[in-house]
């Protein structure tokens, strides 16, 4: 029996929703570490998995931010857009929103993907957080981490996996 589009399975979800369920886990960015270099004059140059998904899936204009001031995210304007609608929800007079919003507006940019897959790293987020020569860029499902390559493997060294890590996790099946 085919499931009707508009009546809720056992789980409460419609078929619509499972197609778009679907959809935005194929077009998540793949997990895993691709390295790659922020030239002199500040472009990044994407991998070409995370390219073809850019391509297929998102178009060229994305917004450059950072939350930490560790690592800078690279959304595409569609997952941006997702992001901002969540924070719109979230009251002004919420003191968490205010930092966030004053971080990612300290650090964001909206940038454009030039012809030879390259996006321009915003000068601010490039000094700060030391993007330049080898970076390690990261799939995060819905946008790219981009992470000074010496920092983040220091940071990993300093702050691995402890077995309460592992029992935290386990907790959500992981």
């Amino acid at each position: 029996m085919v499931q009707d589009q508009t009546n809720p399975d056992s789980n409460g979800k419609t078929e619509k929703q499972h197609r778009q369920h679907r959809k935005a886990a194929e077009t998540m960015f793949p997990f895993g570490n691709s390295p790659t270099r922020v030239d002199e004059k500040g472009r990044l140059k994407l991998p070409a998995d995370l390219k073809r998904v850019v391509d297929e899936e998102y178009g060229p204009k994305f917004f450059i931010t950072s939350r930490d001031g560790e690592r800078a995210e690279i959304y595409p304007e569609k997952a941006w857009n997702e992001f901002a609608k969540k924070l719109e929800a979230v009251p002004n007079f919420n003191l968490a929103k205010q930092k966030l919003m004053n971080t990612v507006s300290y650090y964001g940019q909206n940038v454009e993907m030039d012809a030879q897959g390259r996006l321009l790293i915003p000068q601010l987020v490039r000094e700060k957080l030391k993007l330049t020569g080898d970076v390690l860029v990261f799939g995060m499902q819905t946008y790219l981490e981009v992470a000074n390559r010496e920092a983040f493997e220091a940071q990993l060294n300093a702050q691995q996996m402890t077995l309460e890590d592992r029992k935290e996790l386990e907790k959500f099946g992981l």
